[in-house]
């Protein structure tokens, strides 16, 4: 049997234990441990397979392999790869769909809570000595029981987030063209046809969608002022499906209450972002109103041997000639 070469491009730089473990003998396993897409010059070219974490995988790098059978994108989204020219050039492209399920649906809903009782507007506020010792620092907070929980996107992450809002007695609603009739009968939830129908009624509402030409910005300024007022703003799915610079001034205004956002479109932002700057500026609403994470909704211990086990496990597959799992292009 050949024995192949496995390429990881980035984000892992340990001793690749899991890795190794699903490949044993039948493949060497490299972490280029590259910081940007040039640092993979040189170190991809003879890959059987590669393993593709967050760093940019475009046309100029995929030209340059010689004999890959897969890409993996071991994780769920797979914008940082151009999976087209991958297409074209023979080159089935795979993601790892299931790994961080729980992980982002709970992330999702943590950042819910913290912001709808205003859990994080307290916290903020008593910490740097502003305002009274006094609930009404949250500002108007209601009871989640029977308020409305808008979701964009109802795949694996959207339904696990559906069944833990459900448990808050929320009323949950979805907007998802591409789901077949029926799932909302299944999880007890209600589907709208539009996404104007879904802004309109929501207290909350939580994005659950790929990246896409559909999807990019796809809750903007004009969205969110469809929302009512004082609602919340969710996003652990990817950065670039919010428009970043909307919400600042939709905090400022109280058209939102709160946003929590996990993704965004360029990571680390730059220092002159508009959100960004709004967030650390202990004057500015959004000091207090807005939760950033640094991409962080997928990682637990357990959730992040998944993501690479799995990863490795649908590399080996391709490579071993067997049935693909997960294609994406």
């Amino acid at each position: 049997m050949p024995r192949f070469r496995v390429v990881l491009t980035d984000l892992i730089d340990d001793d690749l234990l899991p890795e190794r473990e699903v490949f044993g003998d039948r493949a060497d396993v490299v972490a280029v441990n590259a910081k940007t897409e040039a640092d993979l010059v040189g170190k991809i070219e003879d890959a059987d397979g590669m393993l593709v974490y967050i760093v940019p995988f475009s046309a100029a790098s995929i030209a340059r392999l010689t004999k890959c059978k897969i890409l993996v994108r071991c994780g769920v989204g797979f914008d940082n790869i151009d999976r087209k020219f991958a297409r074209d050039r023979g080159i089935p492209v795979a993601n790892v769909p299931d790994y961080g399920t729980e992980e982002i649906a709970e992330t999702a809903i943590g950042m819910m809570l913290g912001l709808c009782r205003g859990l994080h507007v307290t916290n903020s506020r008593l910490q740097r000595g502003v305002g009274n010792w006094s609930y009404r620092e949250a500002g108007r907070v209601h009871r989640l029981r029977g308020r409305v929980f808008g979701m964009i996107g109802l795949g694996r992450i959207g339904m696990a987030t559906a069944i833990r809002a459900q448990s808050f007695g929320m009323d949950v609603v979805f907007y998802d063209p591409y789901v077949a009739d029926g799932l909302d009968k299944a999880l007890g939830i209600r589907r709208v046809e539009t996404l104007p129908e879904l802004l309109k009624q929501s207290h909350a509402v939580s994005i659950h969608t790929p990246l896409t030409p559909e999807t990019k910005h796809i809750v903007d300024a004009a969205a969110i002022a469809m929302m009512p007022r004082g609602s919340y703003l969710i996003n652990t799915a990817r950065g670039a499906c919010v428009d970043t610079a909307a919400i600042a001034p939709a905090i400022a205004s109280g058209q939102l209450s709160g946003a929590g956002i996990d993704v965004l479109p360029e990571e680390p932002p730059a220092a002159d972002d508009p959100l960004i700057l709004a967030w650390r500026d202990p004057n500015h609403a959004a000091f207090d109103r807005v939760i950033l994470n640094p991409h962080g909704a997928f990682y637990s211990e357990e959730g992040l041997r998944d993501m690479r086990v799995k990863g490795a496990q649908t590399c080996l597959r391709a490579l071993l000639g067997e049935p693909y799992r997960n294609v994406v292009n």
